[in-house]
């Protein structure tokens, strides 16, 4: 059962950070909101918290870009790539990156509306990590069957 939660969760999660990621790379889908996503990413680059800490200034173009290509890149590897070491990897990866969403709708004051859906997401991905430490640590505490040396199962 937890394994089905797993795989659904990794490629909906995965689904869901490609088609952003598209969104904030290219006009294609929706230009409106393309344009909205622009605009938006001018106050969060003013915002980022290592610009202060290393006396630069991030490009919003720049910002944006980069992270909807990690956002295709790790949705990519949620949804499609098997190992789970590389799953794990994308999913800290997207945690990271919508933590630093939330922290960046915070610092410019954005209303729920605009912060709800990175906490959404932010809880999602907690959630997926939990589910999968719950399923390797019942593996590794359930007794091995073993008959002539051999494991069952």
């Amino acid at each position: 059962m937890g394994s089905i939660v797993l795989k659904s969760l990794s490629i909906l999660l995965g689904l869901f950070f490609i088609f952003v990621g598209f969104i904030k790379l290219s006009s294609y889908i929706s230009k409106d909101l393309h344009k909205d996503l622009r605009k938006e990413y001018v106050k969060y680059a003013k915002v980022f918290p290592l610009s202060e800490a290393m006396d630069f200034k991030i490009p919003s173009k720049w910002y944006r870009r980069t992270v909807g290509a990690l956002e295709i890149i790790c949705g990519l590897a949620m949804a499609f790539v098997p190992n789970h070491k590389v799953k794990n990897g994308a999913n800290l990866c997207l945690l990271l990156l919508t933590l630093m969403a939330v922290y960046s709708h915070y610092m410019v004051a954005d209303k729920l509306e605009r912060t709800a859906p990175a906490l959404v997401f932010l809880f999602m991905l907690s959630g997926r990590l939990v589910v999968y430490y719950q399923l390797t640590r019942r593996e590794l505490e359930r007794p091995e069957a073993n008959v002539n040396g051999f494991k069952q199962e």
